[in-house]
């Protein structure tokens, strides 16, 4: 991997932007969550578990997650259609198959976990922000989980390896151009979801997936930090 690129924004190709996180921002949801990265804003909100309606759609065996994404209208400087169009249909199922594998449904038979996510500030990486959201979101809701998951953009800029895309990366058209690889992992590091936009080589792939796990420590570390916190203030800032 080529490590002397410049990159616009004078970072490193192995750093990430400036993350924040915070949970508890919808008190109205089981469970909520904030996730920022860079200038691009996540917010998540969990309800339920509840009982699956209509009925025809129970599972016995195990709950059911449901995922909606949704940017919002005035999240781009270039307003967008409000309401959901088939790219915000993919990621909100996207979303819910990097999320599905940690999570312990079986202890919900018939019944359904809703998660919405809402982009309101984007900059690239928007379903990254929001899986990384919706998880803590799904913690900070008591759902029973074997992991959490953290999620990054690997990007490959011609020939150079770059983690967590901005817009104007992505938008790159030097050399091979572009090439966007959002990658969702578990703490152990298990490969949740993967995709690929652009051409890659096996050999640098498993470079991306490599630069992957230790961007996204560095997330998992934001998330776990914020609901720690959270943790702290119910206990009355007891440590």
């Amino acid at each position: 991997m080529v490590t002397k690129f410049k990159r616009a924004d004078g970072r490193e190709v192995d750093e990430i932007r400036p993350i924040e996180a915070k949970v508890g921002v919808v008190p109205s949801a089981d469970g909520s969550a904030m996730f920022k990265s860079g200038n691009t804003i996540a917010i998540a909100a969990v309800y339920g578990p509840k009982k699956m309606h209509p009925q025809h759609q129970q599972n016995p065996a195990k709950g059911q997650l449901r995922c909606e994404y949704s940017m919002l209208s005035f999240s781009v400087s270039d307003r967008i259609k409000p309401g959901r169009n088939r790219r915000a249909m993919e990621i909100s199922e996207i979303t819910k198959w990097a999320l599905e594998p940690v999570l312990m449904l079986d202890k919900y038979p018939n019944q359904v976990v809703d998660v919405f996510i809402n982009i309101i500030q984007a900059d690239a990486g928007t379903r990254c922000a929001g899986i990384n959201a919706a998880a803590m979101a799904l913690a900070h809701a008591g759902i029973p989980m074997t992991d959490i998951v953290s999620s990054v953009a690997i990007g490959k800029l011609d020939k150079t390896l770059v983690a967590d895309l901005t817009k104007e990366e992505e938008d790159f058209e030097e050399g091979e151009g572009p090439t966007d690889i959002p990658i969702t992992l578990t703490h152990e590091g298990k490969v949740t979801h993967m995709q690929l936009d652009g051409k890659i080589g096996v050999k640098q792939l498993g470079e991306a997936l490599d630069l992957a796990k230790v961007a996204c420590e560095k997330v998992y570390e934001v998330q776990k930090k914020a609901l720690k916190d959270a943790i702290d203030m119910k206990n009355g800032g007891e440590k």
